[in-house]
């Protein structure tokens, strides 16, 4: 897992809220799970900013958007993390093509060498393809005035070109700070209401679902090899209504495919431990550890 960028409140030099450091970029080792990393990266390095949307492909790191000192930008970054001689460079990259307008707290899908970002809050773009919502209390403030999209636009990384998607169906509103997740050729979204895009077809497709109605933003979401989608965290209500945050710790899961019978039977199994615990051992060693590992879970496991 890696993480960059960002700001912090905190009292420093009389400001209460400051960027975090741009050349550095946080390692955690998913696997082995000790402890984190930081790396010191050179090169073009791009500003301090929050609100940039980052993805990994093929041990590539592609950044692109953000907010920082000066407001939105529209920059695309590239950090190889495959590095062999020990040292990061940030590549800034010119790209073919129109670029989606400047914007932060936007959503990715990759496909077939292909990252698709959808919606964002930031600058308007005249010749935008999509609905743009003005935030109407952006108007009195210093620069242009920004607000919230559902736009959707490709990068080809063979040959870094953007284009621009025209989509049909009802989609979704105008909207930032919601999470992303793909499965085969669909991209999901959950913003508070959940949304399938057709990557083949570029068509808008309504999901239905049991968590219909829980707010979310600033959350994160990842697609399992089990075929469902998970959601973590975020905040459940509405910041533009100057309420406190509501910070969640919640899980939702989303079940895009039926579940294996393989699965099926682990769960009913450590559903009944206490009436099986005598016939555990029957069970082959590899399932009797995933079946151990679960218990330490549930047993580990606090928060809603």
């Amino acid at each position: 897992m890696f993480v960059w960028g960002g700001y912090k409140n905190a009292p420093v030099r009389g400001f209460y809220d400051f960027y975090l450091p741009r050349d550095e970029i946080w390692i955690y080792d998913l696997i082995n799970g000790v402890t984190w990393t930081r790396r010191k990266t050179k090169g073009s390095v791009p500003p301090s900013m929050s609100g940039s949307c980052a993805i990994c492909v093929d041990g590539v790191l592609y950044l692109f958007g953000g907010h920082h000192s000066h407001g939105n930008t529209n920059m695309l970054f590239m950090l190889n993390l495959n590095s062999r001689d020990g040292d990061l460079f940030w590549e800034k990259l010119e790209c073919k093509g129109t670029p989606p307008s400047p914007k932060d707290k936007l959503g990715v899908w990759v496909y077939q060498n292909k990252l698709i970002y959808f919606g964002g809050y930031g600058y308007y773009q005249e010749d935008s393809i999509g609905t743009f919502e003005f935030d109407e209390t952006s108007f009195g403030n210093v620069g242009l005035p920004r607000g919230w999209n559902n736009h959707v636009h490709a990068l080809h990384l063979d040959s870094f070109t953007w284009h621009r998607i025209v989509t049909t169906g009802k989609g979704p509103s105008p909207r930032a700070a919601h999470a992303c997740a793909t499965m085969g050729n669909r991209g999901y979204v959950f913003g508070g209401d959940t949304w399938i895009f057709s990557i083949k077809t570029n068509e808008w497709i309504p999901f239905q679902s049991c968590h219909a109605g829980k707010p979310r933003l600033w959350h994160t979401a990842c697609a399992s090899k089990e075929g469902e989608i998970f959601v973590f965290g975020g905040c459940a209500n509405n910041l533009l209504a100057h309420h406190k945050a509501a910070h969640s710790n919640a899980v939702l899961v989303f079940s895009i495919q039926p579940r294996s019978l393989l699965r099926l039977s682990l769960e009913t199994v450590i559903s009944l431990k206490e009436l099986l615990s005598d016939s555990l051992d029957c069970l082959p060693k590899h399932l009797l550890h995933y079946v151990h590992q679960r218990f330490a879970s549930a047993n580990n496991t606090c928060g809603s």
